[in-house]
């Protein structure tokens, strides 16, 4: 006969009956396992990672609308794929056919992977599933079709679902715990309010929880927006600590060089300090 569990659980009223989902206590999932890199497929990103992210491991990639944020965790589950390793990608804010679509567009093949079954993309409404019932979800992905990465885009869809960070956090707290236990990784994607500058927000603060904090965020260089990537926290393993220039070109990811010829690029409006062209600057990192 199972224990006892207080608290409150989720459930459904379904044709037939309720269904109730349980709370999820972490620590009944202890497990003991080696931590292997899932790499990107993409050599300046896994620099930038230390090799990529661990097993077991959660990475929060936070950055503006349209930085993006779900194209580079979309890039991380079509390597797991081609490496015959099972993601489960949860979206809030698109549809299924629009991110294997934009994905397509840049070289990432979802659309086989979700043909083949390693990976599979939920659309979730926060209207209609509530969180009790989504960790279920990424649970029986875990445990009977033993994913190995777990995607949430986004956190801001999912607070929606939990109106109060304070529970968010809570909830947040035991599902990375149960998949860090599981040895699976997770990517968390989170969107900043506003575009540039230095006053950007995020309506949750979910980087104390995240094992790695990647940021995506724009920048002004003569006229021209674009775009930066670089690793805040990495905890556990050594990671590259620069700045790199990141965006779409022909139909790919663009990673660049080391931004050394700026100053300030965090800030949203960098100095350049290079001696060089800065359109040629851009060109020299393909």
């Amino acid at each position: 006969m199972s224990p006892f569990r207080g608290g409150y659980h989720d459930y459904a009223i379904r044709t037939g009956g309720i269904e109730v989902y349980p709370r999820l206590v972490a620590a009944e999932y202890r497990t003991s396992a080696t931590r292997q890199k899932m790499a990107s497929g993409i050599t300046e990103i896994d620099s930038l990672l230390g090799g990529g992210i661990e097993q077991g491991t959660s990475t929060l990639i936070a950055g503006a609308a349209g930085t993006g944020k779900s194209t580079l965790a979309a890039q991380f589950a079509a390597a797991a794929a081609t490496r015959g390793e099972k993601s489960a990608v949860f979206v809030f804010d698109e549809s299924p056919l629009t991110l294997t679509t934009r994905a397509a567009q840049l070289g990432i093949d979802l659309s086989s992977a979700v043909e083949n079954g390693t990976v599979a993309i939920r659309q979730v409404d926060p209207a209609e599933l509530s969180p009790g019932e989504m960790t279920h979800a990424i649970r029986v992905a875990v445990e009977r079709d033993n994913v190995k990465l777990v995607v949430i885009d986004s956190l801001n869809g999912y607070l929606n679902a939990i109106p109060e960070e304070r529970f968010l956090s809570i909830q947040l707290h035991e599902l990375l715990t149960y998949l860090g236990q599981r040895n699976v990784a997770t990517i968390l994607v989170a969107a900043h309010s506003g575009l540039i500058g230095s006053q950007m927000s995020s309506p949750v603060d979910a980087s104390y929880l995240a094992d790695a904090v990647v940021l995506v965020r724009y920048f002004e260089a003569r006229g021209e927006i674009r775009q930066a990537l670089s690793v805040m926290k990495k905890r556990g393993s050594r990671h590259e600590r620069t700045i790199r220039e990141f965006g779409f070109d022909d139909g790919r990811i663009f990673v660049g060089a080391a931004l050394r010829e700026f100053r300030g690029i965090l800030t949203g409006v960098p100095v350049y300090e290079g001696d060089g062209d800065l359109v040629h600057q851009r060109s020299s990192g393909d």
